[in-house]
């Protein structure tokens, strides 16, 4: 006999489809529970820097240029930050040069520096400002070289207490967001390339980590928002159990977690508390294999992920909490 159920069952094959499994009112639903963040949100200038499986699955690639859009076209002001350690891997294989690392830092001769700039400026930038673009003439790539947009000062890794140089790797150490800011004020959205002239030697470039280079032009920008796409749901207190991740950590909370979390996210969580250290209301850390996660954090009550908020700002909700709006011509005038 056929066991009963209670009710419809679904196939194991099901995927449910938005535009075909969402009644007209459930739609409308989902569109007002946007309203308030959408208002609260328009004008902001938000720093997304982009990584992780993200800039690999061709399908996630088309979703997070769709985010992208979707975010300026209801107002928005979004700056893409992006690395390419997978695509950088791929080429330096293709043409032969070891990839080493060494205290969890990339091992940058000046042969592999070649590569490095090739493929941020040249291939992944290329990508995602076409990616970009098939919507409509919004984006516009640029490098830490250009307009004297960033600027940093070599940096060596520590390996068994032992400082160790690992090449043509810096630290960001000054941002000039000048160039960014005219781009936001024509109305594009710029992608940015995360390599960066030498303070000491401007004529040699260095290889800086998006992550940190992400956080730093939030700061100068005064970004409301600073979101970074990796490959889990956000910070685990004891991974990988997933009860135990963190919706919300304030910044002095997690300079005490920091010490104790892996190479992986520490980079990740280090840019979000120093972003929040240096004004920016928000940062994020969210899961970039879930498509559209990047819209679901910001247009949502519950959002998605790990937020990370300053010691003295009350806990959001969805009417009350959010920060003021900066003053861009202020930042532009003060770093002019």
């Amino acid at each position: 006999m056929t066991p009963s159920t209670d009710g419809p069952t679904v196939s194991d094959d099901f995927v449910f489809n938005t535009r075909t499994d969402l009644r007209a009112d459930q739609k409308a639903e989902v569109l007002i529970e946007a309203l308030p963040w959408l208002q609260r949100f328009k004008g902001a200038l938000v720093v997304v820097k982009y990584g992780g499986n993200a800039m690999i699955d061709d399908d996630l690639k088309r979703a997070f240029a769709e985010d992208m859009v979707f975010l300026h076209q209801v107002g928005l002001r979004p700056v893409v930050v992006h690395g390419g350690g997978p695509q950088i891997n791929a080429m330096l294989d293709r043409l032969g040069i070891e990839s080493e690392f060494r205290g969890g830092l990339r091992v940058t001769t000046p042969e592999a520096m070649d590569v490095v700039r090739m493929v941020l400026t040249g291939q992944v930038s290329r990508e995602l400002v076409g990616l970009l673009n098939a919507h409509g003439p919004y984006a516009v790539g640029l490098s830490g070289e250009d307009g004297g947009l960033l600027r940093a000062r070599r940096r060596h890794a520590v390996v068994d207490g032992e400082s160790v140089d690992i090449g043509l790797v810096g630290d960001v150490v000054e941002v000039n967001p000048s160039a960014v800011l005219d781009l936001l004020d024509a109305g594009r959205i710029p992608v940015v390339s995360t390599v960066a002239p030498d303070l000491e030697d401007p004529t040699q470039v260095l290889n800086v980590n998006a992550d940190t280079a992400a956080a730093a032009l939030a700061v100068a920008l005064g970004a409301r928002k600073l979101i970074v796409l990796t490959d889990v749901e956000g910070l685990y207190t004891s991974w990988p159990d997933r009860g135990s991740l963190v919706r919300r950590i304030r910044s002095s909370a997690l300079a005490e977690l920091l010490p104790t979390l892996d190479a992986g996210m520490r980079p990740k969580m280090e840019a979000c508390w120093r972003a929040v250290e240096g004004g920016v209301g928000r940062a994020h850390v969210i899961d970039g294999r879930a498509a559209h996660s990047i819209l679901v954090e910001v247009f949502t009550s519950d959002g998605v992920g790990t937020m990370v908020l300053p010691d003295d700002e009350p806990v959001p909700s969805p009417f009350t909490g959010e920060i003021p709006a900066v003053d861009e011509a202020a930042v532009r005038g003060s770093r002019a």
